[in-house]
């Protein structure tokens, strides 16, 4: 009797675990596939120790599995004996925390199982100041190409966008020429993460490279052209990823003349650098967040929230004017110090 038990409860587990990846996750909470595949790795991940460390058959593991401590000796050996990085660790105890909670609200007997997994604490997540471009790195990057010949003044035009916007680089390569609007106000509409599109505002100086852009590369686009492109076979193809980072790393090389501090450059440090150029000129953590197409602001401020010293000293200015201007200025390298509890 219990065995039957047990083996109807495995049955429901997999058959749950199933409909979560793929139906529920692509079809109604429209995750991208890269989001389906890390969380599926993570449920082969808690699988694989189940069986190596508690000696357990697929057949045999069920939602009676998945008890407090089964989840803690879980994240015990991803900790140890994997050595995983904390960031891993709980994006992997994320993974089992949603399949439960989507279990339980379908199936509110399984409710117990999923406060249980909820009560495991992660490892804390080192924080750490986001890397970012500086002023001159930044202009040294977008001024990199001269603009002789076309593929030129393409890459320039693509850098000066993507840096506007602060686009991943999927959304770059996704974005089509009808998405882009450069009546004012101007703005360029994004597909993001999900499914979910943004519109986000163009400054003036973006929207005339735009316009040079477009009167060039598409005097008379049709509504499906891919906005930035190559030829092949005679016909228009989107630039893939791997085009855009190549783009961008030759841009790098060329800007190290001038900056040769530049660090090692990638699509997301450009993202980074727009989100704390918007964060440092004083524009809030919400809409910062709301132009980065971030779900929640707490993923905003996880990452950009750090004052740099330069913001330190102008709060130190503006709080006390004048005792500022009789102590005189404060070396950079003094401020983390008098700002520190150490």
């Amino acid at each position: 009797m219990a065995r039957r038990k047990n083996m109807e409860d495995a049955v429901r587990f997999w058959t749950m675990a199933r409909e979560w990846l793929h139906a529920y996750l692509p079809k109604v909470r429209r995750a991208s596939p890269k989001t389906v595949e890390a969380y599926r790795a993570s449920l082969e991940n808690l699988i694989g120790y189940l069986e190596a460390e508690r000696g357990m058959a697929r057949e045999e593991i069920g939602f009676g599995t998945f008890g407090r401590t089964t989840v803690k000796g879980w994240v015990a050996w991803m900790n140890g004996e994997k050595g995983y990085s904390a960031k891993t660790v709980n994006l992997r105890l994320t993974a089992l925390k949603s399949l439960l909670r989507y279990c339980s609200a379908e199936d509110p007997s399984l409710t117990a199982e999923y406060v249980g997994a909820c009560t495991v604490r992660p490892p804390k997540v080192a924080r750490k100041p986001v890397d970012y471009l500086k002023p001159e790195e930044t202009k040294a990057l977008l001024t990199a190409y001269s603009g002789r010949t076309a593929k030129e003044r393409r890459n320039r035009a693509m850098l000066v966008l993507l840096y506007e916007t602060g686009a991943r680089v999927s959304e770059l390569t996704g974005v089509r020429a009808s998405d882009l609007q450069l009546d004012a106000p101007a703005r360029i509409t994004l597909m993001g993460k999900g499914g979910k599109w943004r519109a986000v505002p163009l400054g003036d100086a973006c929207a005339a490279h735009m316009r040079v852009y477009m009167d060039e590369f598409h005097p008379h686009a049709e509504p499906g052209d891919p906005l930035f492109f190559c030829m092949r076979d005679g016909a228009r193809h989107a630039l893939s990823t791997d085009a855009v980072s190549l783009v961008l790393k030759k841009a790098g090389d060329t800007a190290k003349a001038i900056c040769p501090d530049m660090p090692r450059l990638h699509c997301h440090l450009i993202r980074k650098t727009r989100a704390m150029d918007l964060y440092q000129a004083g524009v809030p953590l919400p809409l910062v967040a709301q132009l980065l197409g971030h779900e929640s602001v707490s993923t905003t401020s996880g990452f950009y929230a750090f004052a740099t010293d330069s913001m330190m000293e102008r709060a130190v200015r503006a709080a006390a004017p004048e005792s500022a201007a009789a102590f005189g200025g404060v070396a950079p390298e003094r401020m983390s110090t008098l700002f520190s509890l150490r």
